[in-house]
């Protein structure tokens, strides 16, 4: 039972932005522009097992060690399965299933994700903001965050990454507002 409970709390990733946090956040980054998500995803391109490289940390995360991937399937209902993994310091994975719907076109970039049970969904407030702010062409490295850049996560479709491919990813974040020092490299061991 414990163990499912960090997984829930885990898998709030990256949901419940506090309301009262935001509107801290988003007085102190008034000079910067707002975060915008990219022009169009390709969600069934997107889906597959993503590798998490980096991090901004995060209280739900904070017991997770390493080997941290997030796995997205397209259901039928045009949502998308969503399930997070990371190892624990005991050595055990922890893992939450949650479920995402785009907000917008069906080519939107914005998300929402909620990791509660399913007959909680109408809450809005379960929901939280999953936003494909950069991505390549190949769809190989991706950087996740939401509209008050509190939370940022850089992902990839290998456990480790091509630097040359990172640093140029890390420019576009630092030109879009996000504070690079506060990014946490995750330890991917095989």
């Amino acid at each position: 039972m414990k163990r499912h409970l960090v997984a829930a709390i885990f898998s709030l990733c990256p949901l419940n932005v506090l309301a009262q946090d935001n509107e801290a956040g988003m007085s102190a980054q008034t000079s910067v522009s707002p975060v915008t998500p990219i022009p169009s995803l390709d969600v069934p391109r997107y889906m597959g097992t993503w590798y998490e490289i980096a991090k901004y940390p995060n209280w739900f995360q904070k017991k997770c060690v390493g080997n941290t991937r997030a796995d997205y399937s397209l259901q039928l209902d045009g949502r998308l399965e969503v399930v997070n993994r990371c190892l624990l310091r005991d050595g055990e994975m922890s893992e939450a299933i949650g479920i995402a719907r785009q907000v917008g076109s069906a080519t939107s970039a914005m998300l929402e994700v909620s990791f509660v049970p399913s007959w909680l969904t109408f809450i809005p407030a379960v929901w939280g903001d999953y936003w494909v702010i950069a991505l390549d062409d190949d769809y190989q490295l991706v950087a996740v965050s939401e509209p008050t850049r509190d939370y940022l996560w850089v992902l990839s479709r290998t456990p480790t990454v091509d630097q040359k491919s990172y640093g140029s990813l890390l420019e576009r974040l630092q030109s879009q507002g996000f504070d690079l020092q506060k990014l946490e490299i995750t330890r991917q061991v095989n």
